[in-house]
């Protein structure tokens, strides 16, 4: 259009030029140039009004492009452009939100942006102030509109938390977090009063015992030469000093040494024998008589003092153990009549074939042959508790299966299922437990408190935990005119002649059950005294699996060690004994240098599908089995809590065998960092704690007197207390020697309630 008027503008001044020096014209001709004069004037008129157009175009485009988020928007700090408008007013306000707005003889301008945000006054965009760094390494930066805001310091530092609006104030303001020194709490960091705490930024660690004091069994700094009540410590220089309840003192060698405490020696096979002979009469201090193998019962059925666990031919006959059908009893001849796997010398059924060997009553006659294998004077026939003694009979749902043995006495289930293996029937099983201690409402005697253990000394039907007088002689337990210095005791006159505060009554036998304190595992519970698994429960965690065979159990040491031959499925040879807090420990060993597997222990056991389990595989592999799911074994020692929604089974196997969590199956609690696995022929040493009043566990591995592996302190509710036991899996020639467990509800020193949020 511009080109168009250029070229008009020209013709015109051509022409004016032209008739300038031209001859004067006719008059038809003026006329003529008269008319396209104003024909002239007329374009001139339109092109003038073409142009006014084109300006008010131009005016609008410059407007929109000051406007564009792509036109140069200057830095904060910089002075900003003012932006005229010749066109709108103030109203309404054409500005960014909080942007003043003036009017002008042409129009408006905005002023300048907010603090925290850049652009024009017309358009402002919010500045990401986290650029500038403005946080501590490892915090968190917040970009807000505006401004920005620092997240708290990291665990283990203190400062403030920094927010504020510009790039300006980012810059010039940053957040400072200083290292929070633990060790000067007050409670020397957590760590042992005794022991050095060493700060380090971000957290602390517990240093070696101070100069005078010698770390104990558990891992507490003590006096060289000082028991934990302050007298003089009678021990051997490897024992430690244990204080009982009545204040009496007990040594007792530490792990990796034995004796009897006031001599102790090396114990290679952590097996409760020494290496060497001591001077001392009692039986732990007569030399091993298998140095590498554990053996706690120091069995030896040929006297030839080399025990049966390491001797080749144990009974003396010439013919290996390989291949005796009597190992432990002389039979040259090896006559086996039945042709089961023992021969007749050593078979307690010799006409029935009995593998398995039992024998209930302890008679010598195999169950399998035994007209009365319970020994109650009933024969089997007539006996409806072939294997429980019960010389009442008593039947009260009249089921045909005695109250002594039935699973559910009061209501009618001939066929005895418990599918879950937790010693209730199908029939009657709720599987509602409000306390979670393993036992449902209905046959709880504390319903509503933790008591795995039900231990009802008065036998009320009230459980000791939720029982304000245990031994229901008039003497409340804790309260006024108590507390009852007999609580487990009936003493109502209270007698004590000592003056001691315990009563005369259970004066070092808290719990008369015959059994003194000092070696009482449980002194406030008669009904558990020592550590016996001769009575166990087996249960098949594969049942349906036909890939192994199941686990055989053998009990040693008047049922302080088992030992599991076969190449199995997973399985459990659980005790009948419930605990609520309980310290559990005993000698690990494979015996043997074939295959690479599972071997372990369980705690907690309440069914089948709920327990606790600690074990430890000595190489990676992937289970051989891949239905339902792939399963990896990495190897070393895991912490695991069982909750299966299927229970024993394909699903339940696989979770077992797979290193980690299995959705619905397992959870994984803790798992050994060094990914070490067992080695084979080498003795370990376990130590458990288990406080389900709290949650509160923790595990300990010892390789001789050296501490190999420390779980820490585990805080976990899933059972609240249950029965313990040994754990298996596709591993043969498993040895658990030297078991103990000890009845125990005092909590930790590691133990914090701040764990439990």
């Amino acid at each position: 259009m511009i080109r168009n008027v250029y070229l008009l503008i020209m013709t015109l001044h051509f022409l004016y030029h032209y008739s300038s020096c031209q001859q004067p014209v006719s008059r038809d001709v003026s006329r003529r140039m008269l008319s396209q004069m104003m024909e002239t004037n007329r374009e001139l008129a339109e092109i003038k009004h073409l142009l006014k157009q084109q300006i008010k175009e131009i005016i609008f485009l410059k407007n929109t492009l000051a406007e564009c988020n792509f036109c140069g928007i200057q830095s904060e700090g910089q002075q900003q452009p003012i932006t005229v408008y010749p066109l709108g007013r103030c109203v309404p306000n054409p500005c960014f939100p909080g942007v003043l707005c003036s009017e002008t003889a042409v129009g408006f301008h905005c002023g300048a942006c907010p603090s925290g945000f850049t652009g024009n006054g017309s358009h402002c965009v919010d500045i990401d102030e986290c650029r500038a760094k403005p946080c501590y390494p490892r915090v968190r930066c917040i970009n807000t509109s505006p401004g920005f805001q620092c997240e708290p310091c990291p665990s283990g530092y203190t400062g403030p938390r920094i927010q504020g609006v510009g790039e300006i104030f980012a810059r010039t303001h940053r957040q400072i977090c200083i290292d929070i020194n633990e060790c000067e709490d007050g409670d020397n960091g957590g760590c042992d009063p005794n022991s050095d705490c060493i700060n380090i930024p971000g957290t602390f660690q517990c240093g070696p015992c101070k100069p005078g004091y010698i770390r104990d069994q558990n891992l507490r700094c003590r006096l060289e030469r000082s028991c934990p009540n302050g007298a003089s410590n009678p021990c051997h220089e490897r024992a430690e000093c244990h204080v009982g309840r009545n204040n009496e003192i007990a040594c007792v060698c530490a792990i990796g040494w034995a004796g009897n405490g006031h001599r102790c020696a090396k114990d290679t096979d952590i097996d409760g024998f020494p290496d060497v002979t001591l001077e001392c009469p009692e039986r732990n201090c007569r030399k091993d008589n298998c140095l590498t193998v554990p053996n706690s019962g120091q069995e030896d059925a040929d006297g030839d003092g080399a025990g049966d666990a390491c001797d080749d031919d144990a009974d003396g006959d010439g013919v290996p153990n390989l291949e005796d059908n009597c190992v432990l009893i002389q039979n040259l001849d090896q006559r086996n009549t039945d042709q089961d796997n023992f021969g007749d010398l050593c078979d307690n059924c010799r006409l029935t074939v009995n593998n398995n060997q039992q024998d209930i009553d302890g008679d010598g006659k195999g169950d399998a042959c035994d007209q009365d294998m319970d020994g109650d004077g009933i024969r089997n026939s007539l006996d409806n508790c072939e294997q429980v003694p019960n010389q009442d009979q008593l039947d009260h749902d009249s089921d045909g299966v005695g109250n002594a043995c039935d699973s559910c006495p009061n209501i009618s289930n001939a066929d005895q299922l418990d599918d879950d293996d937790d010693l209730v029937g199908d029939s009657c099983d709720t599987n509602t437990d409000s306390d979670g201690d393993g036992h449902q409402d209905t046959r709880d005697n504390c319903p509503t408190v933790i008591n795995s253990a039900q231990l009802d000394t008065d036998g009320d039907g009230v459980g000791d935990e939720c029982d304000d007088d245990d031994d229901n002689d008039g003497i409340p337990d804790m309260v006024s005119p108590g507390p009852d210095n007999c609580r487990l005791v009936a003493n109502p006159t209270q007698d004590d002649l000592d003056g001691d505060g315990i009563g005369d009554a259970c004066e070092g036998d808290f719990d008369d059950d015959k059994v003194i304190d000092i070696i009482d595992v449980c002194p406030e519970n008669a009904q558990v005294a020592l550590t016996d698994f001769r009575a166990y429960q087996t249960v098949i965690l594969d049942p349906e699996g036909d890939a192994q065979i199941d686990p055989n159990w053998v009990v040693l040491n008047q049922g302080m060690e088992i030992v599991q031959t076969m190449n199995s499925d997973p399985g459990l040879a659980v005790g009948y004994t419930a605990f609520n807090g309980v310290d559990f420990e005993g000698t690990f060993h494979v015996n043997t240098m074939t295959d690479d597997d599972y071997a372990g222990f369980i705690f907690g056991y309440q069914d089948s599908s709920s327990f606790y389990v600690v074990m430890w595989k000595q190489t990676e592999q992937t289970y051989w089995q891949a239905n339902p799911f792939r399963a990896v074994a990495d190897p070393g020692i895991q912490l695991k809590a069982v909750k299966s929604q299927t229970g024993p089974g394909e699903h339940l196997r696989n979770a077992l065998w797979h290193t980690g969590d299995t959705s619905n199956q397992v959870k994984l609690l803790w798992k050994d960092p060094r990914n070490a696995g067992w080695k084979d022929n080498t003795s370990y040493r376990w130590f458990l704690q288990h406080r389900p009043q709290v949650g509160y566990i923790r595990v300990r591995l010892y390789e001789g007197p050296v501490i190999v592996a420390d779980s820490g302190t585990i805080i976990d509710t899933t059972m609240r207390g249950g029965r313990l036991g040994v754990f298996c899996f596709s591993q043969e020639n498993i040895i658990w020697a030297n078991l103990r467990y000890r009845c125990n509800d005092t909590i930790p020193e590691d133990f914090h309630p701040a764990q439990l949020q």
